[in-house]
């Protein structure tokens, strides 16, 4: 309902030419005794008001239609609760106002735009029909004034139209026409009113004016919310002289800014702060010497700066832009020095063994020195912990007088940290790849991407999906970061990664880099990384003289087999920070150096029992036991593998424990079904199997273990157990078995014979396809190793079994 007030006095009102009686006596007289009702919604309608009345169509269209035709006269009610939609009776307050029907509208929709006088108060005293229309008997209320030319009431009146008065000069809403309406206005209960029906006020509020009839307390309700009202005006003027008051500073700070500037210029003092960083910008980007899209959209930038005012917020953005890509060494790199002899130096200085790394590291330095253009391929450095892939990534950087950088991708789950972010978002940065270039201030540094093999996937993207870009040359010519936006040249940045498994590399990219392996360390070059690099580092981090603490050969050997048996030398180094800590605490409680070599005892006495032992490893000494060997991302490992005949011929089979994976669980099937087969022609294996249950495990069962490469272990320990032989000792193997006896290659031939050298064993067999392998293979770590090539199950029976076997085409 849109409603525009006004107050009127006893006369006539002319509207479109035509004269509607006003006078409110006369208007009294012919007021039926019972109204048609109208429910109105959020606020009565006060007496005396001149206002339009909006009537959507259905129902109450039709009431105004057979009351226009009657007595012209309505009563409005307001609705207690504004939110139903269908209203009864009883949804309506008691007390409302009754109107005249000055003209009625219709409107397009089928409504009635209604200009009505509100007359007269009334009460609803009972309910005549309310089908089709609300009709009800209604009792007229008069205004009750007590002393009409008292003192009080006449100081009440003042009262508020004195708080009317100073409200509506604070207030632009008061129009003109409601300020004369008020003045012209005598009576106190009408002054009343259209006070109330002019302020903003809750709907219960408005229908307690309404019903309220002594006009004394209706004045005083009214003043009550007068000061209510006056309250809310002085806390929104604070507020918005608080807003004027900023808004004035910042006005003035900005004129003050332009005069200081003009009188700078006409003194011929220097600039102000933005003029300055802009002179610097266009002096480094001149510089840089920048080209193509590069070119443009810094121009277009340091232009868009220019135009900005210093307080936006747009400003720090678009200047944080412009220093970022500035900053960068778009043609700036260092110069390699590749000298292939030096090179050799610093690789053996760093790092002791691992000639086929070294070598391979030499001939892509050699490549580069005959070629510098040449983009080359990105090497991985695949290996267990401890072995030195990222020492090996400083130390070619070394070797070609590069800059190094070493990103860690281990549990990274967003591709932005690879990329960036859009300007767009706040804080927005550019990705590592940018960083790292920025902070190398090079673009040729040596950049090592660690663990790759440990990137995460999330929803908010893929990392390795991002690294798509950055590792292909034919790509990352014009690497294009989500921050900066323009392309940057990646090819002259050498990357290398580093990972411990390829196995969770995505295949896509692995295709972009050349895998070189890092089999681990066997005992031996353990000690002369222990005794040349370990042990003299640990001295100096812990402030003791080099002669402070001397370990001989057999003192690391003895740390090395009771201590750190892995592939790596991490927990070897910490074995030995432990010792040294033992020393500084001797020294420091004694006040002088003391010169001790360690023997076997004081090493246990400092470092507690051992971790590992002389175990079953070399002693197999009982049949249906047989040593195998398996590859792990930490490496070659020995494992155990265990046949027993339990008496059991209801549940005569094989039984498998050790928490073996599916492939292994089928490779034990063919072994037991191959060695079954193989013994059919022996009546004591023959019932063994009949009448026993087989029980098959590998201990350390809480190691998941999987793959097909203890074929041949599995069948030679259940043919063992089956006959009552005892395998050869310090024999160790690995193979593929098929159902019919073949032997089949397996991978990581490298690290399992690094994990039998390191356990003391002394005869390998292996696949006759892998012996191309074995010339992978230092001959260091060969030295004291015999290999036994097969290509069939009875040949490794022969080799295995100090005396002939029993059974089938073998007997």
């Amino acid at each position: 309902m849109s409603i525009e007030n006004t107050m009127i006095e006893n006369s006539d009102i002319t509207i479109d030419g035509e004269i509607f009686e006003s006078d409110l006596s006369s208007m009294d007289q012919i007021l039926p005794g019972q109204l048609f009702i109208i429910p109105i919604r959020y606020r009565p309608i006060f007496p005396g008001i001149v206002t339009p009345l909006i009537i959507s169509q259905g129902k109450y269209s039709g009431v105004i239609d057979k009351v226009i035709k009657e007595s012209r006269t309505l009563g409005l009610v307001l609705i207690s609760d504004d939110n139903k939609e269908e209203v009864s009776p009883e949804d309506l307050f008691r007390h409302g106002t009754a109107v005249k029907i000055l003209k009625k509208i219709n409107l397009p929709d089928g409504g009635a735009n209604v200009l009505i006088n509100s007359v007269k108060r009334f009460r609803i005293k009972d309910v005549v029909s309310d089908d089709p229309y609300l009709l009800a008997e209604v009792e007229y209320l008069e205004d009750i004034v007590r002393d009409r030319r008292g003192i009080e009431m006449k100081a009440l009146t003042r009262e508020v139209l004195s708080q009317i008065k100073r409200l509506s000069d604070n207030n632009p809403l008061f129009t003109e026409e409601m300020k004369l309406t008020m003045l012209n206005v005598d009576e106190p209960g009408k002054i009343a009113d259209f006070v109330t029906s002019i302020l903003n006020l809750e709907r219960d509020e408005y229908q307690d004016v309404l019903e309220t009839i002594d006009v004394r307390q209706r004045l005083h309700k009214v003043l009550r919310l007068l000061n209510k009202e006056m309250e809310v005006m002085a806390v929104q003027k604070k507020i918005q002289s608080q807003i004027n008051d900023k808004i004035d500073k910042q006005q003035k700070e900005y004129f003050l800014r332009e005069q200081l500037k003009a009188i700078k210029q006409e003194l011929g003092v220097e600039d102000d702060e933005r003029i300055r960083e802009v002179r610097d910008m266009r002096k480094k980007f001149k510089e840089l010497n920048l080209k193509g899209e590069v070119l443009e959209k810094v121009e277009e930038e340091i232009e868009k700066l220019m135009l900005m005012d210093q307080a936006s917020s747009e400003y720090a953005v678009t200047r944080n832009y412009l220093e970022i890509v500035l900053s960068l060494p778009w043609n700036r790199k260092t110069v390699d020095a590749i000298d292939i002899e030096k090179a050799e130096k610093i690789l053996n200085r760093d790092h002791y063994g691992l000639e086929d790394v070294k070598r391979r590291i030499q001939e892509f330095l050699a490549v580069k020195k005959l070629k510098p253009e040449g983009r080359g391929s990105i090497i991985c450095l695949v290996g267990p912990p401890g072995v030195g892939k990222t020492s090996l990534g400083k130390s070619v950087a070394k070797a070609m007088n590069r800059k190094f950088f070493r990103v860690s991708l281990g549990g990274m789950r967003d591709d932005a940290e690879i990329k960036g972010h859009r300007r767009t978002y706040i804080g927005a940065m550019p990705g590592k790849i940018i960083q790292g270039i920025k902070i190398c201030k090079s673009r040729n540094p040596v950049f090592m991407l660690d663990e790759i093999d440990k990137l995460g996937q999330s929803f908010q993207g893929d990392p390795a999906s991002a690294l798509l870009e950055v590792l292909d040359p034919e790509q990352n010519v014009e690497f294009r970061d989500y921050y900066l936006d323009v392309p940057f040249d990646l090819s002259d940045v050498l990357f290398i990664t580093t990972a411990n498994t390829t196995d969770t590399i995505p295949q896509v990219l692995g295709d972009r880099m050349e895998v070189i392996r890092l089999p681990g360390y066997i005992d031996t070059e353990k000690y002369h990384i222990a005794r040349k690099y370990l042990l003299p580092k640990q001295l100096v981090q812990h402030g003791l003289h080099r002669d402070a603490m001397k370990i001989d050969k057999d003192g690391f050997l003895y740390i090395i087999h009771g201590w750190a048996r892995e592939a790596g030398v991490r927990n070897l180094e910490r074995q030995i920070e432990r010792l040294c800590r033992k020393t500084a605490a001797l020294t420091a409680k004694r006040g002088r150096t003391i010169k001790k070599t360690l023997t076997k005892d004081l090493i246990r006495e400092y470092l507690g029992t051992e971790l590992y032992t002389d175990d079953e490893l070399v002693k197999v000494r009982r049949p249906g036991v047989v040593i195998g060997l398996a590859w792990t991302p930490m490496g070659g490992e020995t494992l155990i593998i265990e046949s027993v005949a339990v008496p059991n011929k209801k549940e005569a089979g094989l039984k498998l424990t050790g928490h073996l994976g599916d492939v292994m669980s089928e490779s034990a099937n063919i072994a037991y079904s191959y060695v079954r087969r193989l013994l059919s022609g022996n009546d004591t294996a023959r019932s063994l199997f009949d009448e026993n249950q087989i029980h098959l495990h590998v201990p350390s069962g809480a190691t998941p273990k999987d793959g097909p490469s203890a074929g041949i272990t599995m069948a030679l320990s259940l043919y063992s157990m089956a006959t009552g032989i005892t395998v050869r000792q310090q024999l160790a193997m690995t193979g593929e078995l098929t159902l019919i006896g073949r032997v089949l290659p397996v991978g990581g031939i490298k690290e399992k014979v690094t994990a039998s050298k390191r356990a003391g064993l002394r005869h390998i067999i292996i696949p006759k396809e892998n012996g191309k392998n074995l010339g992978e293979i230092p001959a260091h770590v060969k030295s004291g190793l015999k290999f036994h090539m097969v290509e069939t199950m009875e040949e490794v029976l022969e080799i295995a079994l100090p005396r002939k076997p029993l059974g089938g085409k073998t007997r």
